[in-house]
């Protein structure tokens, strides 16, 4: 198994890149591929059997989005791998939306969200329904959401979480806590009107 690169490599990587250095992006993501494939491929564990997308293609999507992607301002790796997995999100629920919108209605399968997922013994919630409960919640609470997009789908640890949000990681795990039972709530509440 191959090591974890360099926090600091990545970081400088990135830096690189942000002034101009063409060859710094593709070197970056060489080096963090792996960590790019975890995030993808743990995304894909949760999306509909018949999707058309794997996780290679989720992180090529990804890669080419983010090749243009050079004003955000990039502080450090933990940053750069929020941002990859809140843009294969974001292409996932592109998918779903055009899956549902082809379906006419017809709704899309559900997805399961095992007990180490945000809601806890709950199958049969949706990434739509998802993504509208995060959106919510990001109105109430814009840290909580961000807490659960990093931990979610982004695979960050607490002590990544915490460095991207810049809060301490009892923060991070209270804000997980927290969101994770309100994320329950609404989409038992969603599974209600729906039925």
């Amino acid at each position: 198994m191959q090591a974890a690169p360099a926090r600091v490599e990545v970081t400088d990587l990135l830096h690189a890149w942000c002034r101009g250095d063409e060859q710094a992006f593709g070197h970056l993501t060489s080096l963090v591929y792996q960590e790019l494939h975890r995030i993808a491929a743990r995304h894909m564990a949760h999306e509909r059997p018949d999707h058309t997308l794997q996780a290679t293609a989720l992180v090529n999507e990804a890669y080419l989005r983010l090749v243009n992607a050079k004003d955000v301002d990039w502080r450090d790796r933990a940053h750069f791998l929020a941002i990859a997995a809140r843009t294969m999100r974001r292409i996932l629920i592109d998918s779903a939306r055009a899956h549902r919108y082809l379906k006419r209605g017809a709704g899309a399968k559900p997805l399961s969200l095992n007990e180490s997922l945000v809601v806890q013994g709950k199958p049969g919630a949706d990434l739509l329904a998802l993504d509208d409960a995060l959106k919510a919640l990001a109105e109430i609470d814009p840290r909580k959401s961000q807490a659960v997009e990093l931990r979610f789908f982004g695979g960050l640890t607490i002590e990544e979480t915490a460095e991207v949000l810049k809060v301490s990681p009892e923060t991070v795990m209270r804000d997980w806590k927290l969101a994770k039972a309100w994320l329950l709530r609404e989409l038992s509440h969603e599974a209600c009107n729906e039925t």
